[in-house]
């Protein structure tokens, strides 16, 4: 929106020129989410406190969770205020890959809320079923991977699924484009949401994850970068660096309330959103497959919790003390703020190692 008010003053005073520049405005949102999740985290914590919306630890849990119990939940509504809010005040308002990614935040984070509010109306740790979990989320990334492919342009959006690491190897998936995308985020979308277990963990590697899509989403959409790196040009995808930069903003102001011991916990509202919306911000700059190196972290999560699965059930033995990942490294001694800071290690080395596939092809 400021764009579009401050912009074309710079035909009179050229100091409103920096505007045209995404890097700018990227900085400039994350400045004002990280602000904005300051500035009301406190008041909505003493608000969730006062509605005794607290978590709800499951007793098959860590026993050293047991302490948890009460910490207010649903913070994550404090993190999709500041990306939104944020978003629309520096993002160009004709860009629809943008719009396309809110819109992918406002879908999951629904579903999270209708969890999370199951969860405190009832007085239990569980919310929605699993299927009742899935299907809304399958239905509202079908739709939002429609929208991508159609509403951003078949012309600009193609069906072609490029590999890391692999220049000239390229998968077209035609019709089957739409379910593969619906799937990235719904996968990715659990797959953070599975690795909200411990205090700060889950947003600290988002916020990582985001950062280094911002730099991707800015060379995508850059023809000059993107025929320097020889990788898919996406015109206009760099506006999602925007998005992005808003999402690192408010993932580093929750984690302040969020940092061991939390204050908050962002519940599924939270989680849900945040993993589509980085999926998303992928699909539409042809990074999708990459998505699995940055994010290596939510699949070693992921994986952990199906390998364990799996196992249990075909040979009644589990692989792990407990998953997800993380309570197998506290049940193995660790302690909580120390398992944190490995992983967030794991997640920046995760998106180093990402980041050098530009070059590595």
């Amino acid at each position: 929106m400021l764009y579009k008010l401050l912009y074309p003053l710079a035909k009179s005073l050229p100091a409103f020129n920096v505007f045209r520049y995404i890097t700018f405005r990227a900085a400039m949102a994350a400045v004002t989410a990280l602000l904005i999740s300051l500035a009301f985290g406190a008041p909505m914590i003493r608000l969730l406190r006062e509605r005794q919306i607290g978590q709800r630890i499951r007793q098959e849990g860590p026993q050293s969770h047991q302490a948890k119990a009460g910490t207010p939940t649903m913070g994550g509504l404090l993190i999709l205020l500041a990306i939104i809010v944020a978003t629309f005040l520096w993002m160009d308002l004709s860009n629809r890959f943008v719009w396309l990614a809110l819109a992918s935040l406002v879908a999951f984070g629904a579903v999270g809320f209708a969890d999370d509010f199951i969860k405190f109306a009832k007085r239990r740790n569980l919310g929605l079923t699993g299927k009742g979990k899935l299907v809304p989320q399958f239905l509202a990334a079908l739709g939002i991977a429609w929208a991508i492919r159609s509403w951003a342009g078949p012309d600009t959006i193609s069906t072609i699924v490029t590999f890391p690491f692999l220049k000239r190897f390229l998968l077209d998936l035609g019709a089957f484009y739409i379910p593969f995308v619906a799937l990235v985020l719904v996968g990715s979308s659990n797959a953070v949401n599975l690795t909200d277990g411990l205090d700060g963990l889950a947003i600290g590697a988002v916020g990582i994850a985001a950062g280094t899509y911002a730099i991707l989403a800015y060379v995508t959409g850059n023809a000059v970068a993107a025929r320097y790196l020889q990788i898919t040009l996406v015109p206009q995808s760099g506006e999602l660096a925007v998005f992005c930069g808003a999402l690192v903003g408010a993932s580093l102001g929750f984690l302040w309330f969020n940092c061991h011991p939390a204050d908050v916990i962002m519940g599924d509202v939270g989680a849900l959103p945040l993993g589509a919306g980085i999926a998303a911000v992928a699909v539409m700059t042809k990074q999708e497959v990459l998505l699995a190196i940055v994010g290596g972290l939510f699949v070693m999560e992921a994986l952990s919790v199906i390998l364990q699965v799996v196992s249990f059930k075909s040979t009644g033995k589990r692989i792990f003390r407990m998953a997800p990942l993380h309570h197998h490294f506290e049940l193995g001694g660790w302690a909580e703020s120390r398992v944190i800071l490995r992983f967030w290690i794991l997640a920046i080395l995760f998106a180093v190692l990402g980041l050098s596939t530009l070059k590595l092809r």
